[in-house]
């Protein structure tokens, strides 16, 4: 079986893989000061409470935009499963990457945009709501063309409430029901998202005009299925994109030793 791993600055999504088949994931907070012990703890006890063996894993391989955390992951694997983790970057991508730097492009970017062409086969702009929200653009024939990244929605919603004297802090569970707020929470949250909104609507917008084709929009991301509802630009949402592009990217990888 083969372990999938996704470190963010603000989540570390998880997978098992059998084979093709998604036996399970999760989703946890990334703590840059954990150490191999306790994460070994953890997922020992999420393995453990989905009834799977943590012993069957023969692989493992990690994208990780948080340089911390990636001695930690690399130690875990060595002491806990006995194998050298598969690392994501533009060196292992195994498409075209057509940044300036291409080392300068997040590992999971590159997955994403992986995983994105591998299932649709057509050109796209694949939107992933993180703490950051980036944007990235791969063409027709399956080429990484570049992107964009804005503040995530989160990061948004806490400056506004941290930087005001009076505005409290709101969750984001739902869009509002109206744009036009009657109290001072519910005028932040149609802020928040309807502003929000617009913000990816206008990017997508302005994309594929200098893509120049019609590529398809896809949402990914843990608030990926809100923003959905209210984004006009958006043509479907696709939670394990990030999962299945390092399965992907591990395949080709295998098949080139």
């Amino acid at each position: 079986m083969l372990l999938v791993i996704d470190i963010g600055n603000t989540n570390i999504v998880m997978g098992v893989y059998d084979g093709a088949h998604l036996l399970k994931d999760w989703r946890i907070r990334s703590e840059k000061n954990i150490t191999e012990d306790e994460f070994n703890l953890l997922v020992s006890n999420l393995f453990t409470g989905s009834n799977i063996d943590i012993n069957k894993i023969d692989d493992t391989i990690i994208s990780c935009v948080v340089p911390p955390m990636a001695a930690i992951l690399d130690s875990f694997c060595h002491k806990y499963l006995g194998h050298v983790p598969y690392w994501v970057d533009a060196s292992t991508a195994g498409i075209p990457i057509l940044y300036t730097n291409p080392a300068e492009v997040g590992a999971d970017r590159i997955v994403n945009a992986v995983a994105g062409f591998h299932k649709y086969k057509t050109s796209l702009i694949v939107v992933d709501f993180g703490t950051a929200t980036t944007f990235d653009a791969i063409s027709t024939k399956g080429e990484y063309l570049g992107g964009a990244i804005s503040p995530g929605i989160m990061i948004s919603s806490e400056a506004l409430f941290e930087k005001t004297s009076k505005l409290p802090r709101v969750e984001i569970f739902k869009p509002p029901e109206r744009v036009i707020g009657k109290d001072t929470a519910s005028s932040m949250k149609s802020g928040i998202i309807y502003g929000y909104a617009g913000l990816v609507d206008g990017i997508v917008r302005r994309m594929k005009t200098e893509i120049g084709n019609n590529p398809k929009i896809i949402a990914t991301g843990g608030l990926a299925k809100i923003m959905a509802e209210v984004c006009e630009s958006i043509d479907l949402v696709d939670t394990s994109l990030t999962l299945e592009g390092l399965r992907i990217i591990y395949e080709k990888i295998r098949d080139t030793q």
